[in-house]
C-alpha cells in the first residue's frame, strides 16, 4: 500500500522537509473558518467576536502542542518572518550589536545575516563537525555580553542533525543575551517544549506538519518585550494585520493530529529511515550518509551517491517517480554545492552530490521499496561506470 501523497500525485514523495500535503483534518478547518468565521476578530460586533474566540481557541491549542503559554504565542505568516522578527527585535531591544548563529542555518537566514552585515552588524559563525554537529567550546569562546541574540536551528534542515539548544540557551543566557532557536524542522517530527527548550524566541511553520502555507509563529518568553517587525495591534501589539483565522485554524488542527500521534509517527519514520538507508547501502555501491554519528531527526537521510551530481540524480529518481531534493541551493548558474555540507569540511564536488530524501508519517514501506529499487535501477549503471572509469 502505498501512501495517499504517492497515490495523489502517482510518485514516491520524499520530500517532507521542503514542505507536507496538508492533512485532512487541517483541510476541513480552513473550509470551517472560511465559512463561518470570516469576520475580522478585530471587530466588535456579533460576527467580529464570533471569529474572536475562534481564534482564541486556535491559539490555545497551537500553544498547548508547542508547550508555550497562549500569551506568548505570535502568529505570523510562516517562520522566515519569524526568524526576521526574532533577530531584528533582539537587535533593537538589546542595545547591542553582534549577532550568533550557526554555520548552517536555514539560508534565509543566512541572507538576513549578510544584510545586516552591510548595515555594520557584526554576525559571527559558529562553526560545526564533520558530523554536522554544532562546537559547543566554539560557542563558549563566541559568546559574550556585546551579542544581542545567538541564533540555532533545532535540526539542520539538510542533515537532520540536532544541535545542543539547550547547552547553548545556558550559555548565552549567562551573557545576558537571548537564545532563539529555529524549530521548523522540529515540530511534529520530535518532542517540542518552548517552557522546556530554555529559548527566548522559537520559530515554527504550519506547513512543515500538515498545516498550510503562509502561516506559522514566534514564541515570545513572557517578559521578552521583543518589539514588532510589523506595527499594529494585533498580536498585543507585536505584529500588526488582521490575522490569517483560516491558515491559524489549519495550523491547531495539524498541530492536534500531531499531538495525538506523535510517538507513534516518530517510531514508524524512524524504522522507515533505517530500511532506506540500510536498502540503499546494500544496493549501491559508494553511499556515504551525512551525520550518520550524529543524533538525527527521525525522517531524514541525507547522503551523496559516490560523486554523481545531485542533480543528475534526482532528475533520474524522479523519471522513475520518486521525488526528493538536495541539499545545494539552484541557480540561474546551475547547482551550487550546500553550505551546510561545506561548513562540515565536505569539498565541494561532494557538496554537489549530496540528495536529501526527508520522509513522512504517512510515508509507508512499499514507498521505501519503490525507493530502492528506483534508486537502483537507475543509479547502479552510472555508479558502475564510475568504478569502472576508476580503475
Amino acid at each position: 500500500m502505498t501512501s495517499p501523497a504517492a497515490q495523489a500525485a502517482n510518485v514516491v514523495y520524499l520530500d517532507h522537509n521542503a514542505t507536507t500535503r496538508p492533512v485532512p483534518e487541517a483541510v476541513a478547518a480552513m473550509v470551517q473558518a472560511l465559512q463561518a468565521s470570516w469576520a475580522n476578530p478585530s471587530s466588535t460586533h456579533g460576527p467580529g467576536q464570533d471569529a474572536r474566540r475562534a481564534l482564541a481557541a486556535a491559539r490555545a491549542r497551537v500553544a498547548a502542542f508547542l508547550g508555550c503559554g497562549a500569551a506568548e504565542l505570535v502568529f505570523t505568516s510562516g517562520a522566515t518572518e519569524a526568524n526576521h522578527m526574532a533577530l531584528l527585535g533582539a537587535l533593537q531591544m538589546s542595545g547591542r550589536e553582534r549577532i550568533l548563529m550557526s554555520a548552517v542555518e536555514h539560508p534565509g537566514s543566512q541572507a538576513l545575516a549578510q544584510r545586516l552585515r552591510g548595515q555594520g552588524v557584526k554576525v559571527d559563525l559558529i562553526p560545526v563537525d564533520a558530523q554536522g554537529r554544532l562546537s559547543l567550546a566554539a560557542a563558549r569562546s563566541l559568546i559574550a555580553d556585546d551579542v544581542a541574540v545567538v541564533s540555532v536551528m533545532g535540526a539542520n534542515n539538510e542533515t537532520g542533525v540536532l544541535m545542543p539548544v539547550a547547552e547553548v540557551a545556558a550559555l548565552a543566557r549567562s551573557a545576558g543575551a537571548l537564545m532563539h532557536v529555529d524549530a521548523t524542522q522540529l515540530a511534529g517530527k520530535a518532542p517540542l517544549s518552548f517552557a522546556a527548550s530554555g529559548a527566548d524566541l522559537m520559530s515554527v511553520s504550519a506547513h512543515k506538519l500538515g498545516g498550510p502555507k503562509g502561516v506559522g509563529a514566534l514564541m515570545v518568553r513572557k517578559g521578552v518585550a521583543l518589539p514588532a517587525l510589523l506595527s499594529g495591534r494585533q498580536e498585543r501589539n507585536r505584529r500588526g494585520g488582521t490575522e490569517n483565522l483560516p491558515g491559524i485554524a489549519g495550523f491547531a488542527a495539524a498541530c492536534d493530529r500531531a499531538a495525538a500521534t506523535l510517538a507513534a509517527d516518530i517510531r514508524h519514520m524512524a524504522a522507515q529511515r533505517a530500511r532506506l538507508e540500510a536498502g540503499l547501502a546494500a544496493a549501491l555501491p559508494g553511499v556515504h550518509v551525512y551525520g550518520a554519528e550524529a543524533e538525527r531527526l527521525c525522517n531524514t537521510l541525507c547522503l551523496r551517491f559516490g560523486t554523481l551530481d545531485a542533480e543528475q540524480v534526482l532528475m533520474k529518481l524522479e523519471r522513475a517517480g520518486i521525488v526528493a531534493s538536495s541539499g545545494a541551493a539552484c541557480s540561474a548558474g546551475g547547482t551550487q554545492p550546500s553550505h551546510v555540507l561545506l561548513a562540515m569540511g565536505e569539498s565541494p564536488l561532494h557538496a554537489k552530490a549530496a540528495v536529501r530524501l526527508s520522509l513522512g508519517f504517512d510515508t509507508t514501506a512499499a514507498d521505501i521499496d519503490a525507493a530502492i529499487a528506483a534508486a537502483t535501477q537507475e543509479l547502479l549503471p552510472l555508479l558502475a561506470e564510475g568504478l569502472a572509469a576508476a580503475a
